[in-house]
This record gives structure tokens, sequence and C-alpha cells, in this order.
């Protein structure tokens, strides 16, 4: 199996995530699976080449060992807010 390490959010029309957990349900497959294959069949018609995080029969996809994984960038958005200094209160004052 692949590694999973990174999320991916969408939003989509309710209906139409309640019709695809139903097919995926009926296909014995999980809604992630099938997304995860979507996108592997993308790249690869787009001829677009990437490392997976391991080799799986199930998760196979294009492999180029030579090259490198994308890896997006640090940017000050991506560090957390520092945090809140505590004030010590005085009792009585």
């Amino acid at each position: 199996m692949e590694l999973k390490t990174a999320r991916l959010t969408l939003l989509i029309d309710p209906n139409k995530k309640a019709a695809l957990e139903r097919l995926c349900a009926q296909q014995d497959l999980t809604a992630s699976q099938v997304v995860r294959q979507l996108i592997r069949d993308y790249l690869a018609r787009h001829g677009v080449q990437y490392t997976p995080g391991s080799a799986h029969p199930d998760d196979s996809g294009p492999v180029d060992h030579g090259a490198p994984a994308l890896v997006k960038p640090a940017s000050k958005r991506d560090k957390p807010p520092p945090a809140k200094r505590r004030v010590a209160r005085r009792r009585g004052a």
C-alpha cells in the first residue's frame, strides 16, 4: 500500500458524495481508494511521473526513481502562531 501522509480536502455536493459512497459500498471500496485511483489515472494520462511512498500491486503507479518527489516549500503561513503568554494575577490587587 502506498504511503498516505498528505491530506486532500475538497468540497462537493452532498448528494454527489452520498451517491459516490453508495456506489463504493456496492463495489466494496472506500471513496478514498477510488479518489486515489482517479488521481493515479489522471497523472498517468498526462505523463506525470512521481515516486510513490511504497510499491504495492493495488496502489502501483508510474515510477521514476531518478526524479525527486515534489515538495511544497515552507512559508511563514505554515508556521503555528506564537504561544500566548499567561500573565499571573495577584489576588487582592
